[in-house]
């Protein structure tokens, strides 16, 4: 199986925004659209869709975050259709090569939801540290998530 990253743009947006998980893990991760609109008014967001041949499967945004001063795994989905069948460890995994080609000797932080062990043990495969537990609140929902880290 073959996948590549393509930039975001005017030409695969809407199918993006399409891309759905599954209802058990929208708590999870923002909606893409979300993504979309914070990587298009805010500074350093880097969207990327996930393709398998001429189909998008997923999506990744990753930053440079400010607060941290350091770069950020953001946003990581594959869509529902899409899931259990090895895109997103290879994704993962993709996104790493890429990310270490880019920007050697960098560090890579992520977050998880604390009740997503899927998650948690996907990035614990692929040397992701928990580092501490943090709270925020979006609206009316508080999210405690692990903040993840990884070297190179």
């Amino acid at each position: 199986m073959q996948i590549t990253f393509k930039p975001i743009d005017q030409s695969n947006y809407n199918e993006c925004i399409l891309l759905k998980v599954n209802q058990n893990q929208e708590n999870y991760v923002a909606s893409n659209a979300i993504s979309l609109v914070q990587s298009f008014y805010e500074k350093d967001l880097y969207p990327l869709g996930i393709y398998h041949e001429d189909t998008m499967v997923g999506f990744i945004l990753y930053d440079y975050d400010q607060d941290l001063q350091g770069w950020s795994f953001s946003r990581f989905m594959i869509d529902t259709k899409y899931q259990n069948k090895g895109y997103g460890t290879l994704a993962l995994t993709q996104f790493l090569d890429f990310f270490v080609n880019q920007y050697p000797h960098e560090i890579l932080y992520t977050s998880v939801e604390i009740d997503n062990p899927i998650a948690l043990k996907l990035y614990e495969m692929h040397g992701f540290k928990k580092q501490d537990i943090f709270e925020y609140t979006v609206g009316d929902h508080t999210f405690k998530e692990y903040r993840m880290i990884k070297t190179f």
